[in-house]
């Protein structure tokens, strides 16, 4: 496809033609998305996850379509991306759970933020902040209930629950939630699924008992959304599942699941030549052709997120079939054999996304997961989104 009839297809911008690749953000496929996964969970409320960027997909455009779709909630594991939120105008509840001592609580609590307190330093940094802004503090408590990541665990809970209800009692903070994390909601019938539900009862019971009276309880991450009814509680939080990509093969494919792909990643063959057969390709010599043969160019690379464990293995889909990468993948650039199919500098290639293979499948070859491959595309690939709502 010449540079002309590129630019006007959907999401090639004058930036990504000239940079020769553009991550595609499909917002009403993503809206679709949130739908589907609130359906899922009819008796909650959905919590739109947009940290990390939206999972690499634009947290500013994916939070205001995700309020756009239903979601009540938005939740950011770094106070700054919450932060960045409530900067650009988005409203409505927003939750932030990932801090170290010293981070921005006095922003987030002049933001009405809720934040997340898992350990007795946490809450005395909220609350001495709250005292500093002159305003109550919503702050959220987490349990650990079997994930030993972030959280209070069974021994430090009373406390925890005990200093939350007397800070709230002097007006310093507002308990607005308690909430936990499975570690196996992608496998629903792991016996730690239903251990771990046993355990953040118990945590409720225990806040209860405190005087705490929070306005949400949660636990569903994706996985738990579409395998784990009993742990819908008050609020699901959607991630990777509103992103278009199944929470783990145990669920479902994505489209078994209802998913439609958010993120297309496409490139243009910087290079096109004609080889002769036993010709070495990339580093490392891994790849030889075994007749004469087009390779073409694709300039994205381990610096923009492509997996130098695809060398060899990652699909792709240029000059009118699907492809495998040829030989290792380079910092800037890996290569296609596109057999004897013609092509040309300039053409487009489909590395993941709609009209190519889905990230899930990359994953599948590289060893890893989804998320990973959607999260990892770097800064020097151009997002552009579509769908946007004036």
């Amino acid at each position: 496809m010449t540079a002309a009839a590129l630019a006007t297809a959907s999401g090639w911008t004058p930036e990504a033609l000239a940079r020769g690749a553009v991550a595609q953000v499909d917002l009403d496929a993503f809206r679709a998305n949130v739908a589907r996964c609130a359906e899922a969970a009819p008796g909650a409320a959905l919590l739109a996850v947009v940290k990390a960027d939206a999972y690499g997909h634009g947290l500013v455009p994916c939070a205001r379509a995700a309020r756009e779709a239903g979601a009540a909630w938005l939740g950011t594991a770094l106070l700054d991306e919450a932060i960045a939120l409530r900067d650009a105008g988005v409203d409505g509840p927003v939750v932030a759970w990932l801090a170290v001592p010293g981070a921005r609580f006095a922003a987030c609590v002049q933001r009405d933020i809720d934040v997340t307190a898992s350990a007795a330093w946490a809450l005395d940094e909220v609350a001495e902040a709250a005292r500093g802004v002159g305003r109550p503090a919503r702050i959220q408590l987490k349990a650990d209930t079997g994930l030993s990541r972030n959280g209070a665990t069974a021994g430090d809970w009373p406390a925890l629950v005990g200093a939350a209800a007397r800070l709230e009692r002097e007006g310093v903070v507002h308990v607005s939630g308690v909430w936990s994390h499975f570690a196996n909601a992608d496998e629903p019938s792991h016996p730690s699924v239903a251990r771990q539900i046993a355990v953040f009862d118990e945590a409720l019971e225990i806040a209860a008992a405190a005087g705490l009276r929070p306005e949400v309880r949660h636990m569903a991450n994706s996985a738990g959304v579409f395998g784990t009814p009993r742990a819908h509680y008050d609020v699901v939080r959607a991630g990777i599942g509103m992103y278009g990509l199944s929470p783990g093969a145990a669920l479902g494919s994505a489209r078994d699941l209802g998913l439609a792909p958010v993120m297309t990643l496409r490139a243009r063959l910087a290079g096109v030549k004609r080889v002769t057969a036993g010709e070495s390709v990339s580093y490392g010599s891994t790849y030889t052709t075994d007749h004469d043969t087009t390779l073409g160019l694709v300039p994205l690379g381990y610096a923009d997120g492509i997996p130098r464990a695809a060398s060899n293995a990652g699909p792709a889909y240029a000059a009118g079939r699907p492809r495998t990468v040829a030989g290792r993948v380079c910092m800037d650039q890996f290569v296609l054999d596109l057999g004897d199919d013609a092509a040309d500098p300039g053409d487009e290639v489909v590395v993941f996304g709609t009209g190519g293979p889905s990230a899930d499948e990359w994953a599948e070859v590289c060893g890893t997961i989804g998320y990973e491959i959607v999260t990892r595309i770097g800064p020097r690939v151009p997002r552009v989104h579509t769908g946007v709502r004036a």
